[in-house]
């Protein structure tokens, strides 16, 4: 099998390239592991900041996410017993948008596969051959489909499989620098058969440690409870996990969560992390295959999105004008929008969970810095800026 581009991986990151690559009438191949039905339906990412609504929509997958998308003008910030809102529009102009990251798969692979693309679901065994920096001629897949032996040469590779997918670690050893932060924490994670008792995400700072409210659509709420990376989820029973809820999100004010039957539970573990170069020869790395940021600050899908623009961008230019500098600077110029992202998921992350601190001294300092951010519409206007997304590049 002969392509422009191999895309290893199917999530946000492989299919949107794929898609912005074929409006540019550049051919690529899609590899993922799973089935077509494990990705569609597999819970992942929730929030869309206003340029990555903007590139979907000027890409031509906008229909659904205008049409079912919440559009979120600001956050509550919950501490001390009091919320206290973040108003997005007020102070940056600008909006978020809930849209679970299962419907623009949904959304990618139907544009895909309605424009004669392809994507091969459920392939092992999957190797990159003659990739690197001194390799002539053409870089080669490896993997197996439909219990056969298949190989796809290509002239670029994409390696958007996520952070334990093959790619980054075909690069050899030496080449890549990791930059990683593993928090001593994680959040026990619910999807409930229940309406949102709210229009906006709640960030909750309490004693008990971090809460947050959000949603996925009109019927199904989506809560999360900051936990131990170790966390028995058999000692959780539903009944626990309402308590808990209701204990770290509620207030005097009246405001009570709706219940319902729980969906699905899962504990998420917390990291920072990020590969530098994201490039290597002809593979380019993207999305979580080149860097992971904690959930607080929603922005992986963000992210991920960011880089492929970029990425396209470069290959476009490489294929119609001839021009091979913007993918030689594809690293350097996704790294700025990856550490901002980075500091700002980190800044959340730090400033909400209750950390192992006999003294207090810490909470304390968190309680001041949310003081401050919600105090001050300077300080407000950096968390809804950084919020809702800078400009992509």
């Amino acid at each position: 099998m002969r392509t422009q581009v191999g895309i290893i991986g199917a999530g946000p990151a492989g299919l949107l390239l794929s898609h912005l690559l074929h409006l540019q009438g550049i051919e690529s191949v899609v590899l993922e592991r799973h089935t077509r039905e494990y990705i569609e339906q597999r819970i992942r990412a929730g929030v869309l900041e206003q340029g990555s609504v903007d590139l979907l929509n000027q890409s031509g997958l906008g229909a659904r996410l205008q049409a079912q998308g919440l559009v979120h003008e600001g956050i509550d910030l919950l501490f001390g017993g009091r919320r206290h809102r973040i108003d997005f529009r007020a102070l940056t102009g600008r909006a978020v948008t809930v849209y679970g990251q299962q419907e623009v798969v949904k959304d990618i692979i139907a544009a895909r596969l309605a424009a004669g693309g392809r994507i091969l679901f459920e392939v092992s065994d999957v190797s990159l051959e003659n990739f690197g920096e001194q390799a002539a001629g053409l870089a080669k897949i490896r993997f197996r489909h439909n219990g056969e032996t298949a190989q796809i040469e290509c002239d670029t590779i994409a390696g958007c499989d996520g952070f334990h997918g093959v790619s980054r670690s075909a690069i050899p050893a030496g080449v890549i620098r990791q930059f990683e932060r593993t928090y001593p924490f994680a959040w026990l994670g619910i999807l409930a058969q229940a309406a949102p008792a709210a229009h906006e995400l709640i960030y909750a700072q309490h004693q008990r440690g971090f809460a947050l409210f959000s949603m996925r659509s009109p019927q199904i709420t989506r809560l999360y409870l900051q936990c131990k990376p170790s966390e028995d989820l058999t000692q959780w029973s539903d009944e626990r996990i309402w308590n808990e809820l209701h204990t770290r999100l509620e207030t005097d004010d009246g405001w009570k969560l709706n219940e319902g039957p729980i969906l699905q539970k899962g504990v998420t573990p917390m990291r920072s992390f990020v590969a530098e170069p994201m490039q290597y020869g002809k593979l380019f790395l993207a999305g979580d295959a080149a860097h992971i940021v904690p959930p607080t600050g929603a922005k992986g899908m963000n992210a991920a999105l960011a880089d492929v623009k970029v990425l396209a961008a470069a290959l476009t230019a490489h294929y119609q004008a001839g021009r091979d500098d913007l993918l030689q600077a594809y690293s350097a110029t996704c790294l700025r929008h990856v550490w901002r992202k980075e500091h700002f998921s980190w800044w959340m992350t730090s400033m909400l969970h209750r950390l192992d601190d006999e003294s207090g001294f810490q909470y304390r300092m968190q309680r001041s810095e949310l003081e401050y951010v919600v105090g001050s519409r300077a300080a407000s206007s950096v968390l809804a800026e950084n919020y809702v997304g800078m400009a992509l590049p």
